[in-house]
């Protein structure tokens, strides 16, 4: 088909005239709304980087004397990185006297695994590497399915925070303004009774209430 040609009918559909074979012979040319093709694109290349699983080493870093509530601490830690589907890699750190002591980091990281082991395995066995003694933890979940459990788990905690709709709310809002406007007009109408009976005792009171004048000569005589 001839340029020209081409070019009217995308001019007539309202389209653009994309090539996408341009080394070919003649070239080969496609009649779409780029605009749109753009954005679908970069859609789905979102998905796929959502959906895409990078392994992280974590670390953590221990002394062979460590007290027990940082190691609760460490193992909570360790926890944490194991749910999301990250290895992680556990440093004993030796000083001084300790580097003759090996066993104590050995029993330690012993002790870590055997607290994790619902959560995660031992991928490195403990090898001493100088002053250090090193090992790797892997995890029993998949990166993979970690993610889409903890999308499930913010899914539903959102839909937790949004349980009461916006229509159910404006509803109750609307059944509160009324009954309070049904008090207040009961208020209104319990106050204008008094303040009619107010009003005429009071236009009464300075008839029945006014003293009689006597004549200053008559209380004089008297």
């Amino acid at each position: 088909m001839p340029l020209a040609k081409a070019l009217e009918l995308a001019q007539e559909y309202d389209l653009d005239l994309v090539e996408v074979a341009a080394t070919a012979r003649p070239p080969v040319c496609k009649l779409m709304d780029y605009g749109k093709f753009k954005y679908e694109s970069a859609m789905k290349a979102r998905e796929a980087r959502k959906n895409q699983a990078h392994t992280v080493i974590k670390e953590m870093k221990l002394r062979p004397k460590i007290d027990p509530h940082d190691y609760d601490t460490k193992k909570g830690h360790v926890v944490r990185f194991l749910k999301q589907g990250d290895k992680v890699k556990i440093t004993i750190m030796f000083r001084g006297r300790e580097q003759s002591r090996p066993e104590l980091g050995f029993r330690l990281l012993q002790r870590l695994a055997d607290d994790v082991q619902d959560l995660g395995f031992v991928e490195s066995s403990p090898k001493q590497d100088g002053r250090n003694m090193i090992m790797v933890l892997g995890p029993h979940k998949k990166k993979t399915e970690a993610m889409a459990e903890a999308r499930a788990a913010a899914d539903a905690r959102k839909a937790e925070r949004q349980g009461r709709t916006p229509g159910s709310d404006a509803a109750g809002e609307d059944d509160a303004v009324e009954a309070e406007s049904a008090e207040l007009v009961e208020a209104q109408d319990a106050v204008e009774p008094a303040e009619a009976q107010d009003a005429a005792a009071e236009a009464e009171a300075p008839e029945a209430a006014a003293p009689v004048e006597q004549p200053a000569e008559a209380s004089q005589g008297a």
